[in-house]
């Protein structure tokens, strides 16, 4: 973290007796059950505290098992992955806490979770894959930028497959790229808005018509084709370049994909 981002993490930390001295600087993780309640995850009681999110501030805030958090619990994320704060009100006083955290979700396809098995069936109804999914709500799934289907690997491969990237190059990789936009622009990608936007992810007439149809097709809503030209922006600048292509267009818009169908 930054200096800035590391007292305003220690801070909140703090007001729940979680700060320790020898984490500073780094980003928390946070993994609640899903069994969490709402003020558990948004912060509440008497007096007011610090929930998951705000204890994720400038972190990364881990769901696995999405649908299966109570659906209101999970209706309590939208304002905050929007304004990065939330504010708690309660009869005696009102707070308000920062929480612009990373939210990285994870769910199985349907209840038995092995919808698209390549080799066993799934025992659920399609009503009931419906139903499942559909505990997601639609202005939630709005603000999700990346949605990416992992699918069965086969043992054969798992036992074959070479080794990935490094995960030091990984990283390597995304802090030139977090550099490139902090240079460019003084904050990352995520945080941009209205004419900077614009701006920044400048388009050719062929880029603009490939977006323009993906938009009207799959009915993309404002917040949508925003958060697309943003990750687009991110991806270009994992490639290092100054401008955004098609290839980087193209493959933001794979990323914004619908739960699966039944």
């Amino acid at each position: 973290m930054t200096t800035d981002e590391a007292l305003e993490s220690a801070a909140v930390l703090s007001l729940a007796g979680q700060f320790a001295p020898q984490r500073w600087a780094t980003r928390i993780f946070r993994a609640p059950h899903h069994t969490a309640s709402g003020v558990a995850l948004t912060g509440g009681g008497n007096p007011p505290m610090p929930g998951e999110i705000s204890l994720a501030h400038h972190g990364v805030l881990f769901l696995d098992e999405l649908p299966e958090f109570d659906r209101r619990v999970l209706e309590t994320l939208r304002q905050p992955l929007e304004s990065g704060r939330i504010t708690i009100s309660r009869a005696a006083r009102q707070i308000d806490l920062p929480a612009r955290f990373q939210l990285i979700a994870a769910m199985n396809p349907c209840p038995c979770g092995y919808f698209g098995h390549p080799t066993i069936d799934c025992r659920c109804t399609p009503d009931l894959i419906m139903r499942y999914q559909d505990r997601i709500s639609g202005p939630l799934l709005d603000r999700i930028d990346m949605r990416v289907e992992v699918a069965s690997v086969p043992e054969e491969v798992l036992v074959s497959a070479p080794d990935g990237e490094p995960t030091r190059f990984v990283a390597e990789r995304v802090r030139h790229a977090f550099d490139r936009a902090i240079a460019r622009q003084g904050r990352i990608n995520d945080h941009l808005q209205g004419a900077e936007l614009d701006e920044v992810c400048e388009l050719d007439p062929p880029v603009q018509k490939l977006l323009h149809a993906a938009s009207v097709r799959l009915g993309w809503s404002a917040r949508a084709f925003h958060r697309v030209l943003k990750v687009a922006r991110t991806i270009a600048d994992l490639y290092g370049c100054d401008r955004l292509e098609t290839p980087h267009v193209a493959e933001a818009i794979q990323y914004r994909r619908a739960l699966r169908e039944t």
